[in-house]
């Protein structure tokens, strides 16, 4: 096996064990112990590969971004040009945002209460500008399919998308009694009304 397929193997070895045990535990109370235990790598395999806990959540939320992207780009290739396809896409992840036990939300969570760490903080930073670049682009393509508005400031739209989509994983983890599952609907309606107009 080559070293990138191992690398590979590994990471989503460590990926899939992280998530089961954060939907199980938690973030707080997962240990590298139970890390090992589920995913049946060494410390040493682990620690090849990531020097923290905190960078394995960190690869969490990428994943989350990697494949709402994968999932706009099939949309935006296999469908003809229209704005629906692709924008269904991302109105379906955003429905996971509203849900309290999505592990993407607690990793989300949690990291923003260790964001004095630097390599925390450099995480959300790299999360948040990934955000960003891959709404600008999801916004661009719509206007180069002309099914969004040329007039729209890509830049500045894409920036206001994921400020309201972080305010909503907030919002999912807050002890709030009504459940925020149609706020996901009204926020990517919206979304949908500013790309259109």
């Amino acid at each position: 096996m080559k070293n990138e397929e191992r690398r590979e193997l590994t990471i989503s070895r460590l990926l899939t064990a992280v998530k089961a045990l954060i939907a199980e535990k938690g973030c707080e109370a997962l240990t590298m112990k139970d890390l090992m235990e589920r995913s049946g790598l060494s410390k040493g395999a682990i620690f090849h590969y990531v020097k923290s806990k905190d960078e394995i959540f960190a690869w969490v939320l990428q994943e989350r971004l990697e494949s709402t992207n994968e999932q706009f780009q099939t949309a935006a290739e296999q469908e003809p040009a229209t704005f629906e396809g692709p924008m269904q896409r991302i109105a379906n992840g955003m429905m996971s945002i509203t849900d309290p036990s999505d592990v993407t939300n607690k990793v989300f969570i949690y990291l923003l209460g260790k964001e004095a760490d630097p390599a925390v903080a450099e995480a959300l930073q790299q999360f948040y500008e990934q955000s960003i670049r891959y709404s600008k682009m999801w916004i661009v393509a719509g206007q180069q399919h002309g099914v969004i508005q040329p007039s729209l400031d890509a830049d500045e739209t894409a920036e206001t998308f994921v400020l309201l989509t972080l305010g909503l994983r907030v919002r999912s983890m807050l002890p709030i009694g009504r459940s925020a599952g149609n706020l996901a609907e009204k926020l990517s309606g919206f979304m949908a009304r500013i790309l259109k107009s």
